[in-house]
């Protein structure tokens, strides 16, 4: 049984396997290999994903959702239907939607996979990535960052030793990370990144600069009006990378918004988020005390990269031109294909050492005294960030009462000195022996390995007792709370395979027809209707040919934006 490679991504997420000594994407229903990361609840209670989802948002924003990998870790829900979703849980689907994908072409069931996440994810967004799969039935054999993915696609490729630099700007992450190879090893040297920072703020700026030129308020304006705007502007945005200006025409309920815009006016908009781009930047050159000239390559990452912008940007500030011979959207997927080949020692694969690094400090929270002699609580770091994995690090602490009975070892993740402006991982609870304050030490250890496990052991000096804990990736809602939503999720009907194609036809149509006017109206009608009974009489033979002339007929209406040559 085949270990598969999953790139699980903000705006689309893709799947793979490693075969006949390649990595190959797996096509899903729609022909394509990009599956979008978009969940839409039907009438039914029946789950929609991808395209067909990503165009009913359009017509029905309340029952669709996008994006929610931004939300990975935290307790935040969403309403869909008659049911509210974490992100986890909207993340099983698009991996189950994979699975099915997967199953489609070679007929048998995984249940095994290597999944792809932003090297800046802390813990919890880690945890709630396995929790994901678990609630779709997989098993995470690694987590592999998605800057390591990617140049582990291009080392293999490539064949060439040197020093890279991993630009990834997704639809909703931001990370860079600088990677060492040398004699078959894949040695990361830093990350750094931005968890609130991708492709989807660009086109948030380009709508607010549309709005703003047709003096609309966003405030005034609905749901199904703010999704046309956000859906035009990242059509748009893609569209400014190859043409300097274009006209557009946005049909909203009560107005049409129409005018130019410049590539040069969307670059001022997104000076900000530029600027952003730069302190994860200069971070990682930093911290792996690499100069940008030592730098042999610069590896763009993520569909957001292909803005000119960007790449000028880079070529600017690197003097070189970037490293773009693997296609953008799909170089993590094919990464974590080829992580997979190596977890399953696959003979087609080169024996590879790939090292990783610890993406945050981690330490204990501690009293200090100040000079004035008032104590203050601060993180006193064991694993500083940008260490290499797997590590192992001891501190010596002792007590700061007198008669202490315990130790409470609060674990934390973070760069900031306060605890409360950090992750807070968990606790550790250690006896001690009463003595007065600072006669019992502890040495406190940390062991953090390469899936991203923190294994944490206190040792009472006195006594040499053994306190010890690991907190993993396996578990982030306990296990109990995991196995109640696996069986509630597994009622849940995603919908049929073969009738996705149909339904994003479907919604398509609904979404023009509602942008449409007058005559175009009737006619639009007329063809989804016709298109409808075609699809449910069952002697049809070539539904292909029938979804070809449909979608040729949608794209003489489908035209809110329009390149100006």
């Amino acid at each position: 049984m085949a270990i598969v490679g999953i790139d699980l991504g903000t705006t689309n997420s893709l799947i793979g396997v490693f075969e006949d000594g390649k990595a190959r994407l797996i096509e899903n229903a729609n022909g394509g290999f990009l599956t979008p990361s978009a969940v839409y609840v039907d009438q039914n209670g029946e789950i929609v994903v991808g395209a067909a989802a990503r165009e009913m948002a359009l017509t029905n924003p309340d029952a669709a959702v996008m994006s929610f990998k931004r939300w990975m870790g935290t307790d935040r829900v969403v309403s869909l239907g008659k049911r509210s979703f974490r992100a986890e849980e909207l993340s099983s689907f698009i991996l189950r939607s994979l699975i099915d994908d997967y199953k489609s072409k070679y007929d048998e069931e995984i249940t095994e996979a290597v999944i792809s996440c932003p090297a800046y994810f802390n813990d919890g967004q880690r945890k709630a990535t396995i929790n994901a799969a678990k609630l779709a039935g997989l098993k995470v054999e690694r987590l592999i960052n998605e800057p390591t993915a990617a140049v582990l696609a291009y080392g293999l490729e490539t064949r060439d030793d040197g020093q890279f630099l991993v630009f990834d700007l997704g639809g909703g992450t931001f990370d860079v990370s600088i990677m060492h190879k040398y004699d078959g090893v894949f040695e990361i040297r830093a990350s750094a990144g931005d968890n609130f920072l991708g492709g989807d703020d660009f086109s948030e700026a380009l709508a607010g600069l549309l709005l703003r030129k047709g003096n609309i308020d966003r405030a005034g304006l609905g749901k199904i009006d703010q999704a046309r705007i956000l859906r035009a502007a990242d059509t748009l945005k893609i569209d400014l990378s190859a043409k300097p200006n274009l006209d557009y025409r946005i049909t909203l309920e009560k107005t049409v918004l129409e005018g130019v815009v410049t590539r040069e006016e969307f670059e001022a908009e997104a000076s900000d988020l530029m600027r952003r781009l730069r302190h994860p930047l200069e971070r990682a050159l930093r911290d792996s005390s690499i100069s940008p000239d030592e730098l042999d390559a610069i590896v763009l990452v993520g569909g957001a990269t292909r803005m000119p912008a960007i790449r000028q940007m880079i070529a600017r500030l690197f003097g070189k031109l970037p490293f773009v011979t693997i296609n953008p959207d799909e170089v993590v997927a094919m990464g974590a294909v080829i992580q997979s080949a190596l977890k399953s020692r696959n003979a087609a694969v080169d024996d590879v050492l790939l090292t990783d690094v610890c993406p945050f400090t981690l330490g204990v929270a501690s009293m200090r005294t100040r000079p004035d002699g008032r104590r203050e609580e601060v993180v006193s770091p064991l694993i500083e960030r940008n260490a290499t994995v797997p590590i192992s690090r001891v501190e010596p602490f002792t007590t700061i009462s007198d008669n202490q009975t315990e130790i409470a070892l609060r674990i934390y993740q973070g760069e900031n000195i306060r605890p409360e402006h950090n992750v807070h991982i968990g606790t550790l609870n250690v006896k001690i022996p009463r003595k007065p304050a600072g006669h019992e030490s502890v040495d406190v250890r940390f062991t953090y390995d390469i899936n991203g496990a923190l294994e944490v052991e206190a040792t009472v000096q006195s006594t040499k007792d053994v306190f010890k804990t690991v907190f993993s990736n396996d578990s982030g809602l306990d296990e109990k709370e995991l196995a109640k939503r696996f069986e509630q999720l597994s009622k849940i009907k995603l919908a049929p395979r073969d009738q996705q194609e149909n339904r994003e036809l479907i919604a398509r149509a609904e979404r023009i027809y509602a942008e449409a006017l007058e005559q175009d109206r009737q006619i639009i009608a007329d063809g989804l209707m016709q298109f409808t009974a075609e699809i449910e009489d069952q002697r049809l033979r070539d539904i292909e040919a029938v979804r070809e002339e449909f979608r040729a007929f949608l794209n003489q209406f489908d035209k809110f934006v329009f390149n100006r040559d």
